[in-house]
């Protein structure tokens, strides 16, 4: 998701410039075996659709969105267009382009993303993190974002993103992918 100075007014960070570096999370083992297995450039490969939320650090909703997105497989590479519509009216586009590093790693890069983004799965859960730059102040500013996704039973995908800076928790944004019938 890309932050804005509208969201992050809700989050009450101002409009200082500065930034942040991304710190590795090691990713928490699932506890349940008998849920799938994720495989992010299959389960993305095509059309999905998903909603989220955007919260402040006290729990307060400050957006809200829907995002659609198109994956495109290419051998170990994955192109994800998403476009983000906000019920206050704003659109926004994001293109990743992922690539799998090994069985179980991913890395990722799109415009607004600072270095590359590190994804690590385990079972049925996939770690991400990355820094965003914002278009705030005459640099910008980087916020890190940590995600955990867990794919269900279902197809549905799940994701919780924390989103920090200078390692502080300051906002959080809940996902809900599902693949359209």
């Amino acid at each position: 998701m890309k932050l804005n100075a509208k969201t992050l007014a809700f989050a009450g960070l101002g409009a200082a410039a500065f930034a942040v570096s991304a710190c590795a999370t090691t990713p928490i083992a699932p506890k349940t075996t008998n849920l799938p297995n994720f495989q992010l450039e299959q389960y993305f490969s095509g059309k999905t659709v998903a909603w989220g939320v955007f919260q402040e650090r006290g729990g307060a909703l400050a957006r809200q969105f829907k995002v659609e997105i198109t994956g495109t497989v290419n051998g170990d590479t994955l192109i994800l267009d998403e476009r983000f519509d906000y019920t206050d009216g704003e659109k926004q586009t994001r293109i990743w382009t992922i690539k799998k590093t090994s069985p179980t790693t991913y890395e990722g890069t799109a415009a607004d993303v600072v270095g590359v983004a590190k994804g690590t799965v385990q079972g049925n859960q996939l770690s991400w993190v990355y820094d965003v730059r914002l278009p705030i102040g005459k640099n910008g500013l980087v916020t890190t974002f940590d995600d955990r996704m867990w794919l269900q039973s279902d197809g549905v995908l799940i994701n919780r993103a924390i989103v920090k800076k200078f390692g502080v928790r300051v906002a959080e944004v809940t996902i809900t992918f599902k693949k359209p019938q």
